[in-house]
């Protein structure tokens, strides 16, 4: 019985992995030109299906096991064959279908080892246009034309061990301006059963959907749990992350009309305070439960930050606390919401930071059908969609380095709404439109946001 199914299986996995014949060198010093099945055995060596042993021997007439068989139906199968040589690759893995399960992860990742870097990215063309009222009277109006070409590198070192990072190079369009391309993150990510561990500079986008954090810091976090998560964090945000300032109409000059480039975009829709200048020290938990596909969900979360920057004694800071001489913020934050299935949601957070006097609370309510919410990535297939709306206010010393670019700005309130479309295969066209006024002051504020992303 062995003999018989191993020379069927045999056969069926030379239709299914060499549908063509070519002249190979011969891997094995057993199996000779002149045997019988030299061009099926060279044929599936080359094309990676089979491996011998150290010795260069490929020893045909010991009898394969179960597991055996089943990792070179997985390898075949990764080759991706069509028509006859599908079906044929099909009826094996139904065969050996608990085998293959069995192998877990060791069989699912086997392209990925094939090569041990894994070259991925994107292009995206950003159009942003803010709008808000001057002191001068009328309205303000600052675009900018942004193209970014972004590398995401992934190394993989083992079954549990990636290296990750995040290469960008800009262009404003608006002012002719481009940058080199610059290490904008890099981190070393552990993944086991309910345990995940990242050390490096790393991406910083937790629990509240972008009203408190959209940024990276150097440091550590270990994520524990599936369903209900928790997430210790510990390190330093860079310089110009915390500051401590107001935002506001009345901080509109003349000086400011014709910004463009991304951080005068920052500054020319009005503020007053102090910029950060030193990196902050960071720590912080966070702990959410998450449904599969349907139900109520929710967390909260706590963050402390030092820095100099939102006000010492020696250098006080009155935008930030009334007497300038708090140097810390302590945020934290609750949400919850509900999941109506894969494709409708309503949700809602809210943001709280008892160290400031001014600008010190950050809140969202949302709701959003479809399966493509904000942007995509390399797995978007043709035909994805979505649609959101609903209100947000962001604190400027609560929000501290939240999604500032897109609809809503860091010290305004008011209306946002949305809409993404995947026209082809990791193509991506965006859209937002914000509408509301400044926290502080009489001033009212509008924003237009458009963005197309190619991802390889």
């Amino acid at each position: 019985m062995k003999k018989s199914l191993a020379a069927a299986l045999t056969t069926a996995l030379v239709v299914g992995a060499a549908s063509t014949t070519f002249a190979a060198a011969n891997p094995f010093s057993d199996v000779p030109a002149g045997h019988w099945a030299y061009d099926a055995v060279t044929q599936l060596a080359a094309d990676g299906v089979i491996e011998g042993y150290g010795d260069g021997t490929f020893l045909g007439n010991r009898n394969i096991t179960r597991y055996e068989m089943a990792q070179m139906v997985a390898k075949a199968l990764a080759r991706n064959p069509q028509g006859t040589d599908r079906a044929a690759l099909d009826r094996l893995a139904a065969e050996f279908a608990e085998e293959l399960n069995n192998l877990g992860v060791r069989v699912a990742e086997l392209e990925k080892y094939a090569d041990k870097v894994e070259w991925q990215g994107k292009i995206e063309y950003t159009y942003k246009s803010h709008r808000a009222d001057s002191i001068y009277g009328g309205k303000k109006k600052i675009n900018q034309d942004d193209w970014i070409f972004r590398f995401e590198p992934i190394a993989h070192v083992n079954d549990h061990w990636t290296l990750r990072a995040r290469i960008d190079a800009h262009n404003d369009m608006s002012r002719n301006d481009s940058s080199d391309f610059n290490l904008v993150r890099g981190w070393a990510q552990g993944d086991y059963d309910n345990f995940q561990v990242k050390v490096g500079k790393q991406p910083l986008y937790t629990n509240e959907d972008g009203i408190v954090w959209d940024t990276e810091y150097s440091g550590a976090e270990v994520t524990f749990g599936n369903r209900l998560k928790a997430t210790i964090y510990a390190g330093r945000l860079s310089a110009g992350t915390a500051g401590g300032w107001e935002r506001h109409a009345g901080a509109w000059d003349g000086r400011q009309s014709g910004s463009n480039g991304e951080g005068n975009f920052f500054d020319a829709v009005g503020a007053s305070g102090r910029s950060g200048t030193d990196p902050s020290s960071f720590q912080a938990i966070n702990v959410q439960y998450s449904p599969a596909e349907h139900g109520l969900f929710g967390g909260a979360a706590y963050y402390h930050i030092e820095d100099d920057d939102f006000g010492t004694k020696a250098n006080r800071n009155y935008n930030y606390s009334k007497h300038g001489d708090v140097d810390e913020a302590n945020i934290w934050s609750v949400n919850a919401g509900y999941k109506f299935g894969r494709k409708a949601q309503l949700w809602g957070s809210f943001a709280q930071n008892t160290k400031a006097d001014y600008e010190d609370n950050s809140w969202q309510a949302l709701f959003k059908y479809g399966d493509l919410y904000g942007g995509g990535n390399q797995k978007t297939k043709k035909g994805s969609w979505a649609v959101w709306a609903g209100y947000k206010k962001l604190g400027s010393n609560t929000s501290l380095c939240a999604i500032n670019w897109d609809d809503a700005f860091a010290g305004t309130k008011g209306v946002v709404a949305g809409a993404s479309w995947s026209p082809m295969d990791r193509i991506v066209v965006l859209c937002k439109y914000f509408n509301g006024s400044y926290i502080q002051g009489d001033g009212d504020a509008e924003r237009l946001f458009g963005r197309v992303e190619f991802f390889f």
